[in-house]
């Protein structure tokens, strides 16, 4: 009786042992991985003002979007780094 106490001690021990397990790092989600479109450029023959600004306002405006979306990126990335190094300790 003694004997088997011991055994099914011995096994709920060895039973109850885990192997470390490393988290995966997430993936990244679709819409952070679109890459910025390029600036617009302007026409030779494009001779108004106005029509410059256009092209330059559009061009703030793209780069802008680009900006929020590198943010956005590094945000993410920085957090699931600090999620994954805590999960890893």
């Amino acid at each position: 009786m003694k004997k088997l106490l011991i055994f099914a001690i011995l096994v709920t021990l060895v039973g109850c042992k885990t192997a470390p397990v490393a988290p995966k790092f997430p993936d990244v989600p679709n819409e952070l991985t679109k890459s910025c479109p390029d600036l617009t450029l302007i026409d030779e023959s494009v001779t108004k003002l106005s029509d410059v600004m256009t092209v330059v306002s559009k061009n703030y405006n793209q780069y802008y979007e680009c900006k929020v979306q590198i943010d956005n990126w590094i945000e993410w990335y920085n957090m699931q780094r600090d999620i994954n190094n805590k999960i890893g300790k």
